[in-house]
């Protein structure tokens, strides 16, 4: 004995490897696994957080678009009071495509954030998921 420890992997007489190595497989696999799955989590994470930012940019042009809409109906009243009729119905047709726009834009940014919530990683959670089942299927067998 040389004191040395053979490096090379221990395999039985039909070229199976030890069940040492197999634990270190099955180690190194998982690891790699937990690495690919938090890959995906953070990826749909920042998916999210865009659709988030879309969502909240759609409903801060609503607001700015709705805020020019009530200066334009201001504008339509004065033009009202001022002038008979032609200066305010236009004034008006003005303001309800304005209210009109605000509208679609809110509903628009609403929408972006229903999908942007909850902020879980569903696809990672499902992937993690199936590989444990797949990993407890395997353990049975």
């Amino acid at each position: 004995m040389t004191g040395i420890m053979d490096s090379r992997p221990v395999r039985d007489e039909h070229g199976n490897q030890s069940v040492g190595e197999l634990v270190g497989q099955a180690t190194e696999q998982l690891s790699q696994l937990v690495r690919q799955e938090m890959t995906l989590a953070k990826e749909e994470l920042a998916e999210k957080g865009r659709r988030a930012g879309k969502g909240g940019g759609m409903i801060g042009a609503a607001g700015a678009v709705g805020y020019i809409g009530l200066m334009a109906l201001a504008g339509t009243g004065v033009a009202a009071l001022s002038l008979v009729l032609p200066v305010w119905a236009a004034a008006l047709i003005v303001t309800a495509v304005l209210f009109v726009i605000a509208g679609v834009l809110a509903a628009m940014g609403r929408a972006q954030l229903r999908q942007a919530t909850p902020p879980t990683p569903e696809r990672a959670l499902d992937s993690v998921k199936a590989d444990v089942d797949e990993i407890k299927e395997r353990a049975h067998r």
